[in-house]
């Protein structure tokens, strides 16, 4: 997708008027953005994604509106922008359609979405390793990756750096939201910054905000947090700290009916509009996506030590270790067309 993508000039020059409209009339102009994509829309991704906006919004008291009008008003337009076209056109629109032309050419199965875990000793050492590795799923049609540092996630500002044309959500904890850290995340548009949750929180997103920076909350719970996520409390919690999206994930070891029974209440919340935050609950809602997508879902990431794990556990051996294998020989290897 190079700089003369003119089905992206166009869209994007769309979405920045209306962006700007919003300010003045939030439920008009978004509803008139969502009827506008429908009748573009041409892959199962974006109809079921924008079908499901279109209901939603019929609902003149949705909190989406505030959520939607808060956003555009303190993100700058032009990070929203960049961020949402990665996302919507190269993740979800041009390279879903890519992923589905690999998949039933080459007979094995890619994610939409790719996260990495790693530590500040692969960073910057291994870097030029995520580079080729994430340059090579481009290629693919993955516009979408999770970047999930320990300790380390300012240095992890360089990946973002190198690949404009993706989306990228940079988990961190709140003590890393410095002032140095901000001065680098300003000059990137490509980029969410996913905060943990716990001490200090409040003080990062505020920094966040003020800097009109697209943040979102993440919570890892564990099977004695159930009763708070299921009477709403947790999500309460978050939507008052103004994130763009609050997400979930099950801590090791959480038992699998307990993920299902959080997993329902997502969707309620979501079905019924109970926050002004968008609920995520990362393992199976990725898995949504890419079901839709696909015609076979797939879910993976790269451990600390750059080998590939999937839902069935962590794959043992140079074919799935980043360093010794490319990503496309990874992914063929781990997700062969049954």
């Amino acid at each position: 997708m190079g700089s003369n993508d003119t089905p992206r000039i166009l869209i994007e020059t769309i979405v920045r008027k209306t962006l700007k409209d919003i300010k003045a009339s939030p439920r008009r102009s978004t509803r008139n953005l969502v009827d506008m994509a429908l009748n573009f829309s041409e892959g199962r991704f974006q109809r079921n994604f924008f079908e499901t906006a279109q209901k939603m919004l019929e609902n003149g008291q949705s909190p989406y509106y505030a959520l939607i009008q808060d956003t555009v008003a303190h993100v700058d337009t032009e990070r929203l922008l960049q961020f949402g076209m990665n996302l919507g056109y190269n993740g979800c629109t041009v390279g879903a359609k890519k992923i589905r032309e690999t998949e039933e050419k080459e007979h094995y199965n890619i994610p939409w979405m790719l996260s990495f875990y790693f530590g500040p000793e692969q960073l910057p050492g291994d870097c030029q390793t995520y580079q080729s590795a994430i340059s090579a799923g481009e290629k693919l049609g993955i516009h979408v990756w999770m970047l999930k540092p320990e300790g380390c996630a300012q240095e992890a500002l360089a990946l973002v750096r190198e690949h404009r044309k993706s989306a990228f959500a940079l988990f961190c904890s709140p003590q890393e939201i410095t002032e140095e850290f901000l001065r680098e995340v300003r000059e990137i548009n490509n980029l969410m910054i996913v905060v943990h949750y716990g001490k200090d929180m409040e003080a990062a997103c505020r920094k966040l905000r003020e800097n009109g920076l697209l943040y979102a909350l993440h919570y890892t719970y564990t099977q004695e947090e159930t009763e708070k996520i299921l009477d709403g409390g947790m999500f309460e919690e978050m939507q008052q700290l103004y994130p763009a999206v609050s997400m979930l994930s099950a801590a090791p070891g959480c038992p699998e009916n307990i993920k299902e029974e959080i997993y329902e209440y997502v969707k309620k919340a979501r079905e019924e509009q109970l926050f002004r935050t968008v609920v995520w609950e990362a393992d199976y809602d990725s898995l949504l996506v890419d079901g839709i997508i696909s015609q076979d879902a797939a879910l993976a990431w790269f451990d600390t030590e750059g080998c590939l794990v999937t839902l069935e556990g962590r794959k043992e051996g140079a074919d799935f270790r980043l360093s010794q294998r490319s990503l496309p020989d990874i992914l063929k290897q781990a997700f062969p067309k049954k």
